[in-house]
């Protein structure tokens, strides 16, 4: 278990360095297409560099606003708030804030950029549609999420992968304006035009890139999350009940966004369990294992 953590803190910084890898070569590909690859090298640099500052420390409160969370009123909400509290004192863990998200679908994320700063959000639909003990395994399941160190770049995510649309985005649109300066520079040859037709694929692909990278994310994280949380609770029958009634449900969560989606413990989006043509293509940005899956290994311990 402890092994596993640590290897996930170490895919963590690789998975930081890859979206800042991919932040510099988009703006590359800028400054390529418009006549300068250095200048736009050096816009991406500071402009990731000031988005992962920026992320460390307000990138939970805006997974909070985008997701509108509210903060849970310890007397409306008093069991929630309980279960927290006994979960954070079987764990060690310091009890994070908690907050309430207005939405019939039951789902549930955590937050924050280390244990001492994190947040736990859930929806109205889970209180309302799971019990004490299933409610227990989800919160177990956030809390260890808290306690792996995975909200940290699951945070940092939500704007790093905002940060690559937006870049490419502008990028087009002043390539456009600009009307491709690489692209007629005749005394560049045929070497030139490859590079620019490149580097124009490039901010094509940067948003999808990101994406699947986005996607891995969460994978192995919510299966690690989902064996912490029974070893907290010492009772698989709840988390495994509680993905269950998740799988049954097919209310879409729509305080969740493409941005968010890696954070809820189930894929949030419409869409999911496609199994038409465009299948297999949908699984590639599926932020989440199976619910089946998860719960087969569950069942195993």
């Amino acid at each position: 278990m402890f092994e596993l953590i640590r290897a996930n803190k170490r895919r963590s910084v690789a998975l930081i360095a890859s979206f800042v890898l991919v932040l510099c070569l988009v703006g590359a590909a800028f400054g390529l297409l418009i006549g300068n690859g250095v200048v736009g090298t050096l816009i991406a640099l500071v402009f990731s560099g000031a988005m992962a500052f920026f992320s460390y420390w307000k990138a939970d409160a805006i997974a909070l606003k985008v997701s509108r969370a509210r903060p849970a009123d310890p007397v409306e909400f008093q069991r929630l708030h309980n279960l927290v509290e006994g979960l954070c004192i079987a764990s060690g863990l310091p009890k994070p804030r908690v907050f309430i998200v207005d939405d019939p679908a039951p789902n549930a994320f955590a937050t924050g950029r280390d244990p001492k700063h994190a947040a736990i959000a859930v929806t109205t639909g889970l209180l309302e549609k799971l019990n004490r003990v299933e409610l227990e395994g989800v919160l177990a399941h956030e809390l260890s999420h808290i306690r792996n160190y995975d909200i940290l770049v699951s945070t940092l995510a939500v704007t790093l992968v905002g940060s690559i649309a937006l870049l490419t985005n502008i990028a087009i649109r002043m390539m456009w304006w600009n009307g491709g300066r690489e692209s007629r520079d005749g005394d560049r040859g045929g070497g030139g035009n490859v590079l620019a037709f490149a580097g124009f694929a490039l901010l094509i692909f940067a948003p999808l890139i990101a994406r699947v990278m986005q996607a891995t994310i969460s994978r192995k994280r919510e299966t690690l999350a989902d064996v912490s949380a029974c070893q907290l609770t010492r009772y698989p029958p709840g988390l495994i009940s509680a993905l269950e009634k998740l799988r049954d449900d097919v209310t879409v969560t729509h305080a969740a966004s493409t941005a968010t989606a890696h954070m809820w413990i189930e894929q949030p989006m419409s869409g999911v369990g496609d199994h038409g043509k465009m299948g297999k293509w949908n699984k590639m940005f599926d932020t989440h294992p199976p619910l089946e899956e998860r719960i087969a290994l569950l069942r195993e311990l």
